[in-house]
């Protein structure tokens, strides 16, 4: 399995910013291979990140390459380059 984590600044307020992640709800839900993806707010105002969790680096790079994923920084008002991390998963804790 494969751990992205992705940091982004946005524009948006945090409730305009919710609102469109949940409407695109679907769209991520329907992604193949995504496992499971975090929203998550980061400490300093308008700094937000996702965290995905894939089951190949294949099915990360198909959705890399994506229509979606090449529709976030605008969907979201991103301010400057995301920061993305990408780590193999060695193991879980728990199944």
């Amino acid at each position: 399995m494969i751990l992205q984590f992705v940091s982004l600044k946005s524009n948006l307020q945090e409730d305009v910013l919710f609102y469109k992640a949940k409407e695109r709800e679907s769209k991520f839900k329907a992604i193949p291979g995504l496992i499971q993806k975090y929203y998550v707010k980061k400490d300093q105002p308008g700094h937000y990140g996702g965290i995905y969790v894939w089951d190949s680096a294949e099915s990360l790079r198909l959705f890399r390459e994506s229509d979606l994923a090449k529709s976030i920084p605008e969907a979201y008002e991103v301010t400057e380059a995301p920061k993305i991390e990408i780590m193999d998963i060695l193991f879980q804790l728990r199944d």
